[in-house]
Formats: structure tokens, sequence, C-alpha cells
């Protein structure tokens, strides 16, 4: 099977930066696109801003020099199609399935999350949720 349109999660952590690596490799041999997607969790920022209205502000600013540096990253690696997408939401949902719907994904790609099991019991994991709800396949890179 031949992947075409390729997302890969990234949010600047360690697991993130793995599954981007993976994906280079992946998007080369496949001649594939890759969508470089970011989810800023508004929830988690929802309440505090009531205090601090410059939140979204920065985590939109941070979200760009992000894919920026990941662009920068792909292109050097001989990678030029290449998206960026940015959302807003839960990145349990957002991912799975409004992006890969958005964007015709054929495989997503994420890192595996260093939560406890305790926290994942709790809360569960994106990559999980990713698994769990998207409709193409799913690579979770440790």
């Amino acid at each position: 099977m031949e992947y075409n349109n390729i997302i890969v999660a990234v949010d600047g952590s360690e697991a993130a930066e793995k599954a981007f690596q993976k994906s280079l490799d992946i998007a080369k041999r496949n001649n594939a696109r890759l969508i470089l997607a970011h989810v800023v969790d508004s929830r988690s920022f929802a309440t505090a801003e009531a205090y601090d209205r410059t939140l979204s502000e920065r985590a939109e600013e941070y979200a760009k020099e992000l894919l920026d540096a990941y662009v920068a990253n792909a292109n050097a690696a001989g990678l030029t199609d290449l998206i960026r997408c940015v959302e807003y939401g839960s990145p349990k949902v957002k991912i799975a399935k409004d992006i890969a719907e958005n964007f015709n994904a054929d495989l997503i790609i994420c890192g595996a999350t260093g939560m406890n099991a305790v926290e994942r019991f709790l809360i569960g994991s994106v990559s999980e949720s990713i698994t769990r709800y998207a409709s193409c396949d799913v690579l979770v890179v440790r």
C-alpha cells in the first residue's frame, strides 16, 4: 500500500520529534504529502485566559514557530510537499476526525505518550484516542 497524505501530529515533545523523524522517511519513500498538524488544546487555558488575555496569542505564536521549525527540518531532509495545520480544541478529537478527514489522510503518525498507567486510566492518551477513532492507518512511534 502506498500512502499519499500523511499527517504527523507535532507538539514539540520528544515523542513528537521521534514521530516527525519517522514521518520524513515514510513520506519520502511514498512520495507523499506531509501534513504537519498541531492542535492547540484550548480547553487547557480557557479558564486561565480570564486572568491573562495573552495566553491564546502566545499559544498561536508558539504553534507558528513550532511548525516553522518542522518545515525547515523537512525541507532540509528534501521534502517540499508540506502543509501546516493548526487547529484549536481537543487533540484527541481534532487529529483523528477533523484533520484526517479534511486532508483525506491515509496515515496518521504520532508519538507515544509518557503518561503512567493511572494518568492513562483517568484521561487517556492522545495516541490511544487517535488509534481508536481514526478511519485510516495509524503509526504510534515509541
